[in-house]
């Protein structure tokens, strides 16, 4: 359950669900097109998609980053992206969201925390 570490006014709550299922969409799409390029057959359904070893560029995870700033309400630096790149849509999910979350603590400062 969430706290919040502000008083008087409503706290901002970090959306992680909207930004996760965002980035989550956006990583799948790239992965589908990425494995038609390379004429990879992917399996059925997001959640097994999701889990497929595949590789993911950093610079595709920083182009991906911009579809989710307008939810956050500011600009992410590329930085929250591993350089090198994630493995599955899971890794960059596992390795984007507390990253991300951390901007927010940051940029925003009066987040609700976990």
């Amino acid at each position: 359950m969430a706290v919040s570490t502000k008083t008087g006014s409503a706290a901002k709550v970090f959306p992680q669900a909207a930004i996760e299922a965002r980035l989550r969409s956006d990583l799948l799409k790239a992965v589908a097109a990425e494995a038609f390029i390379k004429g990879i057959s992917l399996p059925t359904g997001a959640s097994a998609q999701s889990g497929t070893a595949i590789q993911i560029d950093s610079l595709v995870a920083v182009s991906l980053l911009v579809a989710v700033e307008p939810r956050l309400g500011f600009k992410l630096q590329d930085s929250v992206v591993k350089s090198g790149g994630y493995t599955s849509v899971n890794h960059a999910i596992s390795e984007l969201m507390p990253r991300i979350e951390q901007a927010w603590d940051k940029r925003v400062g009066n987040g609700v925390k976990k």
